[in-house]
């Protein structure tokens, strides 16, 4: 990784969660929605339940890894001598934030370009701009989800 990218890392590593997953294109709903700029769905609660009823619905390529973090996040609950909530907070932010970027599929599109062309780009002042769109489109989605920015853990 060459110096660029490496300050285009840690710009992106300022994000609201520590990994979203953007689907692939895919040929399930998505493309269902006419002008790609609507929601294909509301957004659904923050629960483990209504978020992978999302995500069958909109990006069923994701479940598989949904159900991966959900089982990793209950054992990191259960791993001390009392159930630790944390990390079934963080899941469940995290695939709320997933869910409210793919239900519209031009906002999941355009963050999949940027994310392909952060990897590539060698001009600190376009990573900058991709930043801050990438920025941009985290905070648009976090407040769709509901998700409280000062909540740790």
């Amino acid at each position: 990784m060459d110096r660029i990218q490496g300050q285009i890392v840690g710009l992106l590593a300022g994000r609201t969660e520590s990994r979203i997953v953007a689907a692939p294109v895919s040929t399930t709903r998505s493309e269902a929605v006419a002008d790609g700029n609507g929601p294909l769905i509301p957004q659904p609660k923050a629960t483990a339940e209504e978020l992978r009823a999302a995500l069958v619905r909109i990006v069923p390529s994701q479940v598989a890894a949904f159900d991966a973090d959900r089982t990793r996040a209950m054992a990191a609950a259960r791993e001390h001598e009392h159930v630790d909530g944390a990390p079934m907070r963080r899941f469940l932010r995290q695939w709320a934030l997933t869910v409210a970027i793919e239900r519209h599929p031009a906002r999941a599109a355009r963050l999949r370009e940027l994310e392909a062309r952060a990897a590539q780009v060698e001009d600190l002042t376009e990573a900058r701009a991709i930043a801050a769109e990438v920025s941009a489109i985290q905070t648009e989605a976090v407040d769709e989800a509901g998700i409280d920015r000062r909540a740790g853990g």
